[in-house]
């Protein structure tokens, strides 16, 4: 049991970890152009310097919209995290950990709206570049979805033996 709380453990700082690189890093859409490669993500455009991204005026509330959802996600898996610790301390033998894995639902949540907004609006789209794909923030985006999802369902299962 204690082999399977440390590995749950170790999962879920990854998974904070990931989420913070890729909400900070400006890799979730590369292309190329004439004068190298050019990256997008949620704050910056970076070429060879990186200036303030600058999207449509439509597509502007869905930025902000991804923004604030990943931050938010950082923040409850943060949450989760706290309340992991708190809760391995203080419930009694075979009790579950019930809110930290609400709350890793509901970061699970968050990176899916997030991610979901930001495929539908912004895909396919670096300013002045030729081939454009995806990069890694936007991957790991998508992994820490699938970690999280597994962690706030192993959260509610889990008993403390």
């Amino acid at each position: 049991m204690l082999v399977l709380l440390a590995g749950i453990f170790v999962v879920h700082i990854a998974t904070v970890i990931m989420l913070f690189v890729s909400t900070i890093a400006n890799v979730w859409m590369v292309g190329s152009s004439n004068f190298g490669t050019i990256s997008t993500g949620l704050w910056l455009l970076c070429n060879k310097t990186c200036t303030q991204l600058q999207v449509l005026s439509q597509d502007e509330a869905s930025l902000k919209a991804v923004q604030a959802f990943m931050i938010l996600s950082i923040i409850f898996s943060v949450v989760a995290l706290v309340l992991f610790i708190i809760q391995l301390f203080t419930l009694e033998k075979g009790k579950r950990f019930y809110m930290t894995g609400a709350v890793m639902l509901v970061c699970w949540m968050c990176i899916l709206i997030a991610v979901s907004i930001y495929t539908a609006r912004f895909t396919d789209t670096v300013a002045y570049s030729t081939n454009p794909h995806h990069g890694y923030c936007f991957i790991l985006a998508w992994i820490c979805f699938c970690f999280s999802f597994i962690i706030g369902i192993l959260y509610l299962v889990l008993r403390k033996k």
